[in-house]
């Protein structure tokens, strides 16, 4: 996909642009999900254990602004190295 875009025409900042977009939105969904997953499993295991046990909103923001950080910063990198490929080298190795 890198290369036929390259090939075609497409800027390195466009198709870095692609990539900080698809991890942004992969750890979006990933974050919410854990909010989902994580608040889910507290309440359970705090009903199992007879404590009351509801995440803080401050817990949840935090836990969502560290998922989508870590998602971005590891997602930069390789639409870096992406964005950096020659055309002929990216369509030899797909």
């Amino acid at each position: 996909e890198i290369g036929i875009r390259k090939a075609l025409g497409a800027r390195q900042a466009v198709i870095m642009q692609q990539f900080v977009i698809e991890a942004a939105m992969t750890s979006t969904i990933g974050g919410i999900m854990g909010i989902f997953l994580g608040s889910g499993a507290s309440v359970l295991v705090g009903r199992a254990m007879g404590i009351d046990s509801p995440p803080t909103f401050l817990a949840v923001v935090v836990s969502f602004t560290v998922s989508v950080a870590i998602g971005l910063f590891f997602g930069y990198m390789p639409a870096r190295r992406a964005a950096k490929l020659n055309p002929i080298d990216a369509l030899r190795s797909e």
